[in-house]
């Protein structure tokens, strides 16, 4: 039966059908049709088209709503150009495990083959940065091409998926009715041989540890998890991207974070365990190079991908399955008495209490700064466990990944994979969008705010509620240290002022600076009783950056 719909139309009908909210992007001409059926639709379940001012920030913003959701966010952006600045925004999502849905305009089908205005290889150029790319070229496969794109986005490893359009294609009538709402796959999960295998190697090993990664994270995995060592406490080191599984009920199994410089309290108790069971562990996150290079006795990789195998990750036991299907299984089938043995738990005692005595105090920052330890403590101290803080790449980084505490999955993110600048004002976006009603804090760095501060612009446009963080010093921080310690000095990091202040009050945002250093308490309070977005500027005394690589074993700076 003929639908009597133009290409546009019935790629938005597809949209509808999974329950897309948004579309980001930025419009020209090769993409007007689907903007303007976007926003003249007198369909209320029509996608909120929101316009961004740069398109790797759409890209970063419909990540952000991947991250948190775990359905894709969409992009859509005109040709060319508008497509390429998707790269970087697409590759970020596809290494992290974000799903996102990128449509790119194209030339129409005619001038695909000729030098013309905006042409380019588009689906050519997507196959490195995205899981499919794919080109459409008849209206009749445009659902059915949304709908592909849809399950490879979210299909595991999540990542994105794009979509040529070319500009004839989308105003052509369609004679097809579109696809369907998907169906969602039941879990499967591992078999009960298997499942006695790895409890068969956990009641063997001495010291068990749980390394719970990117795919650990899901509300679904973490609720499995939690029901898991509701029944048997065992210490889990969380990844960057992990950050957040463990609760305040299970405190007491939380060793640290692992990323970056190998010296955390995680390091360690992955280097003295004899069986790591990594749950959705991903090796973009932390290479297995860096916390596995002695070789542990044991390794289950329980994981809804088959793992990436190297020299130093070769795990005895593989499980590729529905993680929180077959955690649930395990903790069932597990023995009512089984635990840690005493000396165990005693060695974890031992070991805890060790990093907390040598653990880093501040020194005094120079005059008229702040030390970071200052400002994580502060910044706890005005979040909850609602609380949404996205974080940016740079020192402040580091800080915060060893530092913040957050008790709730996919509430404190980072991006540790391609470890991308200008993903946190984004991201914060799309908190405040998905999480409306809950503070959103956006933290970075002076050298990657302006990645993406004009995205300031869109979060005013939108009136949303987000404390946007700067740390200040004027440097490419998270290198100048790294340089320092490699070759005793520093090169190209450096670069001049900008008054934040006044940026920020140029869109018509809020702009604090913390001049008095015993003032920032009060300046957060200020900045989270404002409405609208803020902007704090803080000065940043980096001098003990070099203590964060400190006791590091021999094979670590990088």
């Amino acid at each position: 039966m003929a639908t009597n719909k133009r290409g546009s139309q019935a790629l938005i009908q597809s949209m509808i059908n999974q329950g897309i909210k948004y579309v980001f992007g930025i419009p020209g001409a090769k993409v007007d049709q689907l903007f303007e059926d976007l926003q003249y639709s007198d369909d209320p379940r029509v996608p909120k088209l929101i316009v961004a001012r740069h398109e790797q920030n759409a890209a970063f913003i419909a990540a952000g709503i991947g991250r948190l959701t775990g359905k894709p966010g969409v992009v859509a952006t005109t040709s060319g150009p508008g497509v390429s600045n998707l790269t970087t925004g697409l590759m970020t999502a596809t290494a992290e495990g974000d799903p996102v849905i990128a449509l790119g305009g194209q030339v129409p089908r005619d001038d695909l083959s000729r030098l013309t205005h905006q042409s380019i290889p588009s689906k050519e150029l997507m196959n490195f940065a995205a899981k499919s790319s794919t080109e459409v070229q008849d209206a009749n496969n445009l659902s059915e091409a949304f709908m592909n794109a849809y399950t490879a986005a979210v299909s595991p490893k999540a990542g994105a998926a794009f979509i040529s359009l070319p500009a004839d294609v989308l105003g052509d009538e369609t004679t097809r009715p579109v696809i369907k709402p998907l169906t969602k796959s039941a879990p499967s999960r591992a078999s009960d041989e298997t499942l006695d295998t790895i409890i068969g190697l956990l009641k063997k090993a001495k010291l068990p540890v749980i390394l719970a990664g990117m795919r650990a994270s899901s509300e679904e995995v973490t609720t499995a998890l939690h029901r898991l060592l509701g029944k048997v406490s065992l210490p889990v080191v969380e990844t960057y991207q992990g950050a957040g599984i463990i609760s305040h009920e299970f405190e007491n199994d939380f060793f640290g974070r692992v990323g970056l410089f190998r010296n955390q309290i995680g390091d360690t108790l992955l280097k003295q365990s004899d069986l790591v069971l990594a749950i959705g562990y991903d090796p973009v996150e932390y290479e297995a190079r860096n916390w596995n290079v002695e070789h542990n006795d044991t390794v289950i990789n329980l994981d809804s991908v088959a793992p990436e195998l190297s020299n130093d990750y070769q795990p005895n036991v593989i499980v590729e399955a529905d993680i929180a299907a077959t955690l649930s299984a395990l903790t069932d089938r597990l023995p009512a008495d089984y635990r840690l043995a005493d000396d165990a738990v005693t060695h974890l005692e031992k070991l805890r209490a060790e990093f907390e005595a040598e653990g880093l105090t501040e020194t005094k920052a120079k005059p008229g700064t702040i030390h970071p330890l200052t400002i994580v403590n502060e910044l706890q101290k005005q979040v909850d466990d609602e609380t949404t803080v996205t974080v940016d790449v740079g020192s402040h980084y580091i800080w915060m990944a060893r530092h913040f505490r957050s008790y709730r999955p996919r509430h404190l993110l980072f991006s540790n994979g391609m470890q991308t600048l200008g993903v946190s004002l984004p991201w914060a976006i799309a908190a405040k969008l998905v999480r409306p009603n809950e503070k959103v804090v956006s933290v970075s760095g002076d050298g990657g705010f302006l990645f993406s501060g004009q995205e300031l612009e869109t979060a005013v446009r939108l009136n949303l509620n987000i404390v946007q963080l700067i740390w200040n010093d004027g440097y490419y921080d998270m290198v100048k240290f790294q340089e320092e310690a490699k070759y005793g000095r520093d090169a190209g990091v450096e670069f001049g002022p900008v008054d934040y202040v006044k940026y920020a009050e140029s869109f018509g945002a809020t702009g604090l600076r913390v001049s008095d250093p015993t003032k920032l308490g009060d300046v957060l309070n200020q900045a989270f009783k404002a409405d609208g977005p803020v902007i704090v500027d803080i000065p940043v005394d980096y001098s003990d950056n070099i203590k964060l690589k400190s006791a590091l074993l021999k094979d670590i700076l990088n």
